[in-house]
């Protein structure tokens, strides 16, 4: 089995309150020095050995269920095989 950790996150072009009010929230802390947070989600997907073209497989969940592209991109990366 292989497993896919997909990372959606914001467009740089996209406001990203979620980002902006932890970095306010960071700053109340005292840390004014933080610049700038990014929030994102990832899906964790793993595949059974009969995937053929997991780089394909990926790409279609990605672009067709979890991904607005209007506002948001994707990366991905295949993390350590299964023990």
């Amino acid at each position: 089995m292989k497993t896919v950790r997909i990372y959606v996150t914001y467009k740089p072009s996209v406001f990203d309150p979620q980002g902006a009010s932890i970095q306010d929230a960071i700053h109340t802390l005292g840390h004014n020095e933080v610049q700038k947070v990014t929030v994102g989600k990832f899906f964790d997907v793993t595949f059974d050995e009969t995937t053929t073209s997991l780089e394909t497989a990926v790409k279609d969940i990605a672009e067709k269920l979890l991904v607005n592209f209007n506002m948001e991109t994707y990366k991905y990366e295949v993390l350590e095989a299964d023990k």
